[in-house]
């Protein structure tokens, strides 16, 4: 599975997630609802067939897609 899979804001979203910031800190980040940063969130973990955010974030450092 090497193709992107996640969409630039869900990786935006994630890079900033790894980095040990809360739900309200990343929607402020980006200018957006806590509710939409938990939608890419949810959509990401199921793009990848995780049950978590941690998981998501084990299988996007796997694929490369983001870095600590």
């Amino acid at each position: 599975m090497n193709k992107k899979i996640l969409t630039k804001r869900e990786k935006q979203v994630f890079d900033i997630l790894v980095k040990n910031h809360t739900t309200k800190e990343i929607a402020q980040n980006l200018n957006i609802s806590e509710k939409t940063v938990r939608n890419h969130i949810s959509n990401a973990i199921q793009k990848l067939g995780v049950k978590s955010r941690a998981q998501a974030i084990v299988e996007l450092l796997k694929l490369n897609e983001i870095n600590l």
